[in-house]
């Protein structure tokens, strides 16, 4: 992990954070080029009744279009789920650098077979915040990996 690893992994956590704070399910996730923010996200499912509204998926609809996303780094609070992990090998984002794979993990040999770069950073406090909302809110986790 770069320092650039570290920071912006910190910048998806706060988002994450964020989330958990406004009820919703605690995934932040920011897209950045060179170091720098092109967007950030978090998962809007409960906040705005939205299935697909998830972490990677808000930060890549805040980015808009990119003419190519081959430069870019995505950082994820939490592993990411199937339907992220197609549209990171579909955009051709090149590397992913993952705080929590505990909790909640499975597609990283998927993207690394794809030709991702898949950094796992074991965050403490990303670990900490998905499994104290598993604990807390059972069934919002059950629903947002469609259990």
């Amino acid at each position: 992990m770069t320092d650039d690893d570290t920071r912006l992994l910190r910048v998806a956590y706060e988002e994450a954070r964020a989330g958990f704070d406004e009820g919703g399910c605690p995934i932040g996730s920011v897209l950045a080029r060179g170091g720098r923010v092109v967007a950030l996200g978090r998962n809007q499912r409960v906040q705005k009744g939205d299935p697909v509204a998830h972490g990677e998926m808000d930060a890549l609809r805040k980015a808009g279009r990119q003419k190519s996303y081959r430069d870019t780094v995505l950082y994820t609070s939490l592993s990411p789920c199937m339907m992220c992990s197609g549209t990171i090998v579909q955009f051709g984002i090149p590397r992913v650098v993952i705080g929590d794979t505990r909790n909640f993990g499975g597609n990283e040999d998927f993207l690394r077979s794809r030709g991702v770069e898949v950094v796992i950073a074991d965050d403490p406090d990303c670990i900490a915040l998905m499994a104290r909302f598993i604990r807390e809110k059972p069934e919002l986790w059950a629903e947002d990996i469609a259990e």
